[in-house]
């Protein structure tokens, strides 16, 4: 084999199917598990991965980037960028590393249904690598926040809050469960493969590491450039197995399961994303509003990806702009009031320079938005501050788990949608989050959110120190405050003054 070249050799060495003789195939690979679609075992063996790669090969490219990674990083750690870079960005390595950290483990064992039940052996062959690349993504991102948490306890939620019920938690943990865990591999690949990683995060690491060397944190730069180069591999799971699909008659289960990932992806996206590209980096760093960057970068993209394959683009697609425009300000606005129950400082980030550049890149802004703003403004300036903490939990959305909401001001877009399913009533933020219920509801009818949690009695006692003690706030580490200590409002003082 050494004297061969790849090429020669490839296709032979991963070609493992074979033809089972002790039990049936269908024993081999249950199709709950496995592809319940019933395409022919010779459709899948035509799957052609576009990234080939030997185990050899394999080792030696991700020892160098481990080998640059770790480098950087102890370069770097006598520095004291951490020490002098603003509450803002440290918000976005908390946010960061608490909603991903685990869930990159989580997707070693998704890549690893595929290894052990993907129809086709260049999937197997793949998932292989992925489950390897996952496992190493986890370990990168506990081991670099793990030096900071003697500077700040709150670095270890990436290692603890998916271990908690914290509400951001529980919303992340129905979303990722939905569509890693609780999947066929064929379903799963679609899902996670096409409309998670390729539709979404794979260009949000481009876009996170730029942010990173713009506010000089070259040590996460260089860690997500180090992850998002595997992610550009076993992204691509995804389009072959489609491919397959639509050629076999399976084009309408092909098109739903994608609308049903990229809209429950999205909603955590808008907020992972949005909220620190649009409020946390500062200022003067940012080179791309959340917009900007959706237009450019992710909407073209991925209907232009859908449509080479005989898709469509999503049904709700005009409500997913709508979404761009409105979401992440929303969620901001939530997250920030009840800053409390969140393991980072979220910083208001809406002094007058800010809201103008707010206003230029999202117009009406001001209008809307600004509204609630100048609320919580007028209270600081009175020395109210105790009036900008809600003393109650909001409406959350029965799907994505996150609170409703939506457009503030005059145009005051915020409804609540409902479904009654065997005499439960389910209250939801959109549209689409109540198709995805209506598509099976059995799969997602017994969920309880964290509202639910603390009427049926489970919170315990069902006071505001209940529920953050039941998200482990207190235990893991203080609830957030904002991350500027309030010297965003110190504009609007020295305007009122004049």
């Amino acid at each position: 084999m050494a004297l061969l070249d790849r090429h020669e050799w490839y296709d032979i060495a991963r070609d493992t199917n074979w033809t089972p003789g002790y039990v049936s195939r269908e024993e081999l690979f249950p199709p709950e598990l496995s592809d319940p679609y019933g395409i022919p075992v010779e459709e899948w063996e035509t799957f052609d991965e576009p990234y080939k790669v030997s185990y050899r090969e394999y080792v030696k490219i991700q020892r160098e980037k481990d080998s640059s990674a770790y480098s950087v990083k102890a370069a770097l750690s006598r520095s004291k960028f951490h020490d002098e870079a603003g509450e803002g960005w440290a918000s976005v390595l908390k946010l960061h590393y608490g909603s991903v950290a685990l869930t990159e483990y989580q997707a070693c064992q998704f890549q690893a249904r595929m290894v052990r039940f993907g129809p086709s052996p260049s999937m197997r062959n793949m998932a292989t690598f992925g489950m390897l690349d996952e496992l190493r993504h986890a370990q990168l991102q506990l081991f670099f926040p793990h030096e900071l948490v003697h500077r700040d306890r709150q670095y270890d939620w990436a290692h603890e809050a998916a271990h908690t019920n914290n509400w951001a938690v529980v919303g992340g943990r129905h979303a990722f469960d939905d569509i890693m865990m609780c999947r066929d591999a064929i379903t799963g690949t679609l899902m996670v493969s096409f409309a998670f990683e390729t539709g979404l995060t794979n260009l949000q690491m481009i876009g996170l590491s730029t942010d990173a060397a713009n506010v000089g944190d070259f040590t996460f730069a260089n860690l997500i450039t180090s992850i998002q180069s595997d992610e550009a591999r076993h992204a691509q799971l995804g389009t072959p197995s489609i491919e397959i699909m639509v050629r076999n008659g399976r084009k309408k289960e092909a098109q739903q399961i994608l609308d049903i990932a990229f809209w429950r992806m999205w909603r955590l996206f808008s907020i992972t994303v949005g909220i620190p590209m649009d409020y946390y980096i500062p200022l003067e760093q940012r080179h791309l509003s959340f917009k900007e960057f959706m237009y450019e970068w992710v909407n073209r993209q991925y209907v232009r990806q859908v449509e080479d394959i005989g898709l469509e683009r999503p049904w709700y697609w005009d409500e997913f702009l709508d979404d761009i425009e409105n979401h992440h300000h929303c969620q901001q606005g939530g997250i920030w009031s009840w800053r409390p129950t969140v393991w980072w400082n979220p910083p208001g980030a809406v002094s007058p320079e800010e809201r103008q550049w707010l206003e230029e890149k999202y117009p009406g802004w001001n209008a809307s938005y600004g509204t609630y703003w100048d609320v919580i403004t007028d209270n600081l300036l009175a020395g109210r501050e105790e009036k900008t903490h809600p003393e109650c939990l909001p409406i959350i959305c029965n799907m994505c788990q996150i609170p409703i909401s939506n457009r503030p001001g005059e145009p005051w877009k915020a409804r609540v949608l409902q479904h009654e399913h065997e005499g439960r009533r389910y209250n939801f933020c959109t549209e689409p989050c109540r198709w995805i219920f209506t598509t099976d509801p059995d799969r997602y009818k017994d969920h309880e959110s964290i509202v639910d949690r603390l009427y049926s009695g489970e919170i315990q006692p069902p006071t505001l120190d209940g529920v953050l003690a039941y998200m482990g706030i207190g235990v893991v580490s203080e609830g957030g405050h904002d991350g500027a200590d309030y010297s965003w409002i110190e504009g609007f003082r020295a305007q009122a003054a004049e």
